[in-house]
């Protein structure tokens, strides 16, 4: 295992090959989140697959660069290049996710892509929960949007240092007024309102390789029981859509893991048995 800065670019990326033999595996993580967020799986998959994890744009020890779609499938395509990995399966989680769909339609004679609960936001439109009455979602709604704008102005401020100890350090960005969280709040508003971070559910009808989408059916730990009850709601709504989709596509595979959101670090080797059954 080593690490390495590709930094002959504008966004510079940072890399962690976790070495191996076969077939290439690039794994993504999700907002917030950096490389490190693989340690536990990576070593689970290099019997059967040279294995790469990278930290995005704007996170972990990577530069920080405008968030478009294109530019960041670019920075993956940069990576590939650097290592000379053909043809390699994509495995994102969350955000990561959303990028490896958005792969797949570019490489649609790809490998494949494994999507690890990565179809759509806490915060998306009122048509893709399921479950509760109108009433009742449009006021959860409202205060899932508080408890969101409250964390963007929280963002913008230098972290407690009770906070910041809290981080990684590779998760941190530390200037004279303090230590703040990667991605910055800019990054994470423009992600919030962006339509394909919402929702990804639609752009699956057009994934022509194969793809495994690995949805989570419980609740992170610690949320609040109406918080708790929009979440199931919106994994309710993810399900529903999906399994329409993936009916009649028989390249599109979905799995229900008895795990939160947070499943790479809860389930590391079913997640890595996930991976192994699409390769």
């Amino acid at each position: 295992m080593h690490d390495v800065i590709i930094d002959d670019r504008p966004v510079p990326l940072a890399v962690r090959d976790h070495g191996g033999r076969g077939t290439p595996v690039l794994l993504l993580h999700g907002l917030g989140g950096t490389l490190l967020h693989w340690d536990a799986v990576a070593p689970l998959l290099t019997d059967a697959h040279r294995v790469v994890a990278m930290d995005l744009r704007g996170h972990g020890l990577s530069g920080d660069g405008p968030w478009d779609w294109e530019a960041v499938l670019d920075d993956v395509q940069a990576v590939i290049g650097h290592f000379n990995l053909e043809a390699p399966v994509l495995v994102g989680h969350s955000l990561g996710g959303m990028i490896a769909v958005r792969w797949a339609l570019r490489h649609p004679d790809g490998p494949g892509i494994v999507n690890l609960d990565g179809l759509r936001s806490a915060e998306t439109a009122p048509r893709h929960y399921a479950g509760l009455e109108q009433d009742e979602l449009a006021a959860l709604l409202t205060e899932m949007k508080a408890i969101f704008d409250a964390q963007a102005e929280a963002m913008a401020r230098p972290l407690t240092e009770a906070a910041a100890a809290m981080h990684p350090q590779r998760s941190l960005r530390t200037t004279d007024e303090g230590a703040y969280v990667r991605p910055d709040a800019a990054l994470a508003s423009r992600l919030r309102y962006d339509p394909h971070f919402q929702d990804s559910v639609a752009a699956v009808a057009d994934i022509r390789c194969p793809a495994l989408f690995v949805l989570a059916t419980e609740n992170l730990p610690g949320l609040p029981p109406r918080v708790g009850d929009l979440m199931a709601a919106q994994r309710a709504g993810i399900r529903r859509d999906l399994l329409t989709l993936a009916a009649d596509r028989p390249h599109l595979r979905v799995l229900d893991l008895p795990a939160s959101h947070n499943m790479v670090a809860e389930q590391p080797g079913q997640i890595a048995e996930a991976v192994l059954s699409l390769t």
